[in-house]
């Protein structure tokens, strides 16, 4: 999908599941660096082994490609956004993440989806990474950037990070991204059992815990299709192969490695459209067994 503007032409990455489109927002391609911190096992040795990586997913010296980026989709005339990246001019500890300055909101125009039509945002889990467009900063405030919209994540989620004894980092990112929205009366936490939970037809949240207590991934199913939304219970392709692999930031590194496991063992050979919120392009594809794990079948973008 392209959309031009006064001369200028975005494209938008986009998926058909049934009748369904899903269109990536871009927001960033994260530096070479964030590889080495954030799946610390993720050797180059280890990467080098895996070809199939190779060049879309790592580079040939073993540096992994990690993107941040959103998922827009129309369900039955509901408007809805999964995770909301980094955000603009916020104040982040990672270099990587501060004071951005993204055509993010452009690129979701672009796509169809302006600020003020989205009636749903999903957030998968409440790190900085994946609430940041939830606020825009208006003058001096930072204020919901959809306001017609529902915000939902896990109640095991907000209640986790409600009692957890946060350093000023999180706490800042809490102050500009989530306590906003609470206060307007946007956000929704609510129970996701061990089956799921569908919140709209053919739309379901998913526990899948361990990087958060809480975290959820978003499953759709149209029309005999199905795609799935990771979040972060899948940072990158690399852990299709080394499931053992886990982020220096999952809180339950064994329970993340478990649901890693689970997940792939049922996507295997299942034909579902996989669609990595980290995953840099092409972003999706099907999971396939591949020696005594499983690897990417990549799918391009429309």
């Amino acid at each position: 999908m392209s959309s031009s503007s006064a001369g200028k032409t975005t494209t938008i990455p986009s998926w058909n599941v049934g009748d369904v489109t899903v269109h990536r927002i871009d927001e960033t391609l994260l530096p070479p660096a964030t590889g080495p911190w954030l799946l610390p096992d993720a050797t180059p040795d280890v990467v080098d082994r895996q070809d199939w990586l190779r060049p879309d997913f790592a580079d040939s010296d073993g540096t992994l490609h990690i993107d941040s980026h959103s998922f827009a989709l129309t369900v039955d005339g509901l408007r809805i956004l999964v995770d909301t990246g980094i955000g603009n001019g916020k104040t982040r500890a990672n270099p990587a993440w501060h004071d951005l300055r993204t055509d993010y909101l452009e690129r979701l125009t672009a796509a169809g989806f302006a600020p003020r039509t989205v009636d749903l945002v999903i957030l998968t889990h409440l790190h900085t990474d994946h609430v940041g467009w939830n606020t825009r900063e208006a003058n001096g405030e930072w204020v919901p950037t959809f306001p017609n919209a529902r915000y939902l994540t896990s109640r095991v989620e907000r209640d986790f990070w409600a009692g957890y004894d946060m350093d000023e980092p999180r706490e800042q990112m809490f102050r500009d991204s989530v306590i906003p929205i609470e206060q307007a009366g946007l956000l929704d936490a609510i129970d996701v059992p061990a089956e799921g939970v569908e919140i709209v037809p053919g739309l379901h949240l998913v526990p899948t815990p361990g990087h958060t207590p809480g975290h959820i991934a978003v499953q759709l199913t149209r029309q005999s299709a199905t795609a799935l939304i990771t979040g972060d219970c899948i940072h990158h392709p690399v852990q299709f192969a080394h499931p053992a692999i886990g982020s220096c930031v999952d809180i339950d590194p064994e329970q993340s490695e478990a649901t890693r496991r689970r997940l792939l063992a049922s996507l295997a050979g299942s034909g579902t459209l996989v669609l990595g919120t980290h995953f840099p392009p092409p972003t999706a594809g099907h999971v396939i067994t591949h020696g005594d794990a499983y690897r990417l079948s990549h799918i391009p973008a429309a």
